[in-house]
């Protein structure tokens, strides 16, 4: 019975692969990736002749099979674009059918953008929440920081560059203008950039270009003294508890409680 091999690539820097994955991706019988023409460009930098499959998220239930039967005869390699996979990719179900069906998963770190952002964000490190991709939707984005709003760790987020604008406006919104944050762009890459300084300072900067590259914001969790909710908090709160069918009172009721405000001013922003 086969091994699924979870190899880490790079996220940008060809040089940051590691001798360990090449050489499990030279020695599997097949290797799923999320785009082959992307990790094509990979295999033949390093002359790796190992046949790819494609396996992402519009096709993961029809490949399952194929993948299974490789792993039946030999290893499996999975990788992602870039980074380390199963992390914001349908990879963790692989490894959830793949354990299911006995098979041992064996993961080859390397290279991942949240720690990589993390650790030269300047904003600390001993405890952080990686929260995925934002939410498309200003209403989605709001009530997500919003249910963090009290969260005292860093924060870790990826997002578009044709959307940073709009995330940073949701974090002023939601946690002041005045919250710490760091813009990660092309990591490892030549024109590699860490914007750091307060969300306000970053929207002003990326508000007069189009920045390039995938983007990793790192913000700043609440300031320890911060008990008191924003006023775009609780609307924002409120909003998730009123679509979600609770009654006015009782969402005013059960998010004064959490948030520091008085149940009657919390009614009044839901009227």
């Amino acid at each position: 019975m086969g091994t699924l091999y979870l190899v880490a690539t790079p996220i940008g820097n060809l040089e940051d692969m590691t001798f360990r994955a090449l050489r499990i991706l030279k020695e599997v019988a097949l290797i799923a990736c999320e785009d082959t023409r992307t990790s094509r460009v990979l295999t033949q930098h390093f002359g790796i002749q190992t046949p790819l499959t494609s396996y992402h998220e519009h096709n993961k239930l029809t490949k399952l099979d194929a993948i299974f039967a490789a792993l039946d005869n030999g290893d499996v390699a999975l990788i992602s674009d870039a980074g380390t996979p199963a992390i914001s990719d349908p990879g963790y179900e692989l490894v959830q059918a793949a354990l299911a069906r006995g098979h041992a998963i064996v993961p080859i770190p390397g290279a991942n953008a949240i720690t990589t952002a993390l650790i030269a964000s300047g904003l600390p490190t001993d405890g952080f929440v990686y929260i995925g991709f934002l939410p498309r939707k200003e209403s989605a984005r709001r009530a997500l920081l919003a249910s963090l709003s009290e969260e005292k760790r860093t924060l870790v987020a990826y997002e578009s560059p044709h959307r940073l604008t709009d995330a940073l406006e949701t974090v002023i919104a939601v946690f002041g203008a005045a919250r710490r944050v760091c813009v990660a762009r092309e990591m490892t890459k030549h024109y590699e950039e860490f914007y750091r300084g307060t969300a306000q300072e970053a929207l002003a900067r990326f508000s007069n270009e189009n920045p390039k590259g995938e983007i990793t914001l790192v913000i700043a969790g609440a300031p320890a003294d911060s008990a008191r909710w924003s006023e775009a908090a609780v609307r924002a709160a409120l909003q998730e508890r009123l679509a979600a069918g609770d009654t006015l009172s009782h969402a005013a009721k059960t998010i004064a409680k959490a948030s520091g405000w008085h149940k009657g001013d919390v009614y009044k922003l839901g009227v």
